[in-house]
């Protein structure tokens, strides 16, 4: 991407999140105070992420899970008990992501690009992709994120979650969001936030359909196995 394209970029971005949080303050205020009562702790959630150049920040989020003794997991599957009712539907229509616009306000994030990781799943990476990776903003949604808008329910047939998160879905993440850097265009930006808010699902490209990666066999669930979601 080129400095001109950045500054592109970056200005829309401000521009977009500003005009999203004046209209959906209250709403995402309202949300927060019934994730408090559903959750019995606070109504946002924060995390350390890793943005660009290796900065770390508090990403935002609606908070989705309670607290439940003895569950303590990495990835996010369908049936995690600690996901509340109302964190179902949070998470179903991506709702819990809105207050990561003040993520985008602050510089930290952009409306689109790869998902902010934790720190230990960068150090996954090797350097070279590592560098390509962090050269940019983590985003709000993206190719990777529309591609695997189903990926608690991938997490959740699987026999070993972690693994296959680990070993599957994220290298494919990498590999899909380093060709969007590759191929950055605000008219595909702008095409990937419509696709986000229609609820699209599938294709990684907007040109172009993409299946999933292939799923070694070791990595699914016996259908007679239930599996929580990870955490």
């Amino acid at each position: 991407m080129t400095p001109t394209q950045e500054r592109i970029k970056r200005a829309f971005d401000a521009a977009a999140a500003a005009a999203g949080l004046a209209v959906l303050a209250v709403p995402i205020g309202v949300a927060a105070l019934a994730a408090r009562r559903s959750t019995g702790l606070s109504g946002f959630f924060r995390q350390t992420r890793v943005g660009r150049g290796g900065r770390e920040f508090q990403v935002l989020k609606l908070r989705t899970m309670r607290h439940v003794p003895g569950v303590t997991t990495c990835v996010t599957t369908d049936g995690d008990p600690r996901i509340t009712r109302l964190g179902h539907f949070l998470r179903k229509t991506k709702l819990d992501e809105l207050p990561q616009l003040w993520n985008v306000l602050k510089g930290e994030m952009s409306l689109v690009g790869p998902r902010p990781d934790v720190p230990r799943q960068l150090d996954l990476l090797s350097p070279d992709d590592r560098a390509a990776l962090l050269s940019m903003r983590p985003g709000l949604t993206g190719p990777a994120s529309l591609k695997y808008r189903d990926e608690e329910a991938i997490l959740a047939a699987a026999a070993d979650p972690q693994r296959m998160n680990d070993e599957v879905l994220w290298p494919d993440k990498v590999r899909v969001n380093l060709e969007y850097a590759a191929g950055w265009s605000l008219r595909n930006d702008i095409a990937y936030l419509v696709r986000t808010l229609v609820g699209e699902r599938g294709a990684s490209s907007v040109e172009g359909g993409e299946s999933h990666p292939t799923l070694p066999s070791t990595l699914h669930a016996q259908p007679s196995t239930p599996l929580r979601k990870a955490a």
